[in-house]
């Protein structure tokens, strides 16, 4: 059961128990709130109480789980799952989610914060977990979220539209690079034009192109002596970090910096910023 919770609301073992904790803590609170509420009414135990009280908790378990969320740190998950369930009982139905697709290469901490980030959301659902490396942890990550992934072969990913088949079939509609090391093919920039976006871990257009990645960049940064460096999220054209930069986050580069402390420095802003920012980017597309 707990394994189906997990595959239906798509976070992982952590978040479920906390989430689990919520409802019990929320139920518990609203129970003991209605109780109160009921002893200031002087009014006596029976038909009428029981009526009451059943409307104060129906009333007050929204609130009372909204405000245990918080330092449980599940307010986004039970946000949404409040506003799903209004939108039933108002027998509206909810807008389709944004279907995201996220390529990656390596151990995927982008894309792990990115999931979480989502877990739960009703406009944004990442769909598809793309990789061009067998045994990469970013796939542990899609299982353990239980994303589907789909593994690419370079000769048919360089043909442009081989796996756009795969893509739209998942209905994917924006994709996010999170890691992936291949240049994007002109075919699926073609297919997605403007819903392609990157995270480069340097201020660009210093330090992009090809070949700069991972500690090839901060190495590169340390030796030219830069007093800072940061993280680029732009748009993906037919060129390696070139495309349109949609926002830049910086940090200092220390004397006593060596490529392994500042990739912590740059996978903090990255996980800062990097989730919010699609976020933001697909709740601006609903309103064009």
């Amino acid at each position: 059961m707990l394994d189906k919770l997990k595959a239906r609301w798509k976070v992982n073992g952590l978040n479920l128990l906390l989430i689990i904790s919520t409802f019990a803590l929320g139920g518990s609170l609203c129970g003991y709130a209605g109780r109160r509420i009921l002893l200031l009414t002087g009014l006596e135990k029976g038909f009428a109480w029981i009526v009451l009280y059943i409307l104060l908790v129906t009333l007050l378990w929204p609130l009372c789980v909204l405000l245990i969320s918080i330092p449980l740190g599940q307010f986004r998950f039970f946000r949404s799952y409040i506003g799903k369930i209004g939108n039933k009982i108002r027998g509206k139905k909810g807008a389709q989610p944004h279907r995201v697709a996220i390529f990656a290469s390596g151990a995927g901490s982008n894309a792990r914060r990115i999931l979480e980030h989502f877990a739960g959301s009703e406009t944004v659902a990442v769909s598809l977990i793309v990789c061009n490396k067998p045994g990469a942890g970013v796939l542990d990550i899609a299982r353990e979220f239980k994303v589907p992934s789909l593994l690419i072969e370079k000769d048919n990913f360089f043909r442009g539209d081989h796996y756009l088949a795969e893509l739209k079939k998942s209905g994917i509609d924006f994709i996010v690079l999170a890691g992936f090391l291949w240049k994007i093919p002109s075919g699926l920039i073609g297919a997605y034009p403007g819903r392609i976006i990157n995270i480069h871990p340097a201020l660009l257009p210093k330090y992009g192109g090809k070949g700069m990645y991972g500690n090839h960049v901060h190495e590169a940064v340390i030796a030219a002596g830069e007093k800072e460096s940061g993280i680029t999220i732009h748009y993906v054209d037919e060129q390696y970090d070139h495309g349109k930069t949609i926002l830049q986050a910086t940090c200092p580069v220390t004397p006593d910096d060596s490529p392994a402390s500042l990739a912590q420095k740059i996978h903090a802003l990255e996980h800062q910023h990097y989730p919010k920012l699609i976020g933001e980017l697909l709740q601006k597309q609903n309103h064009r």
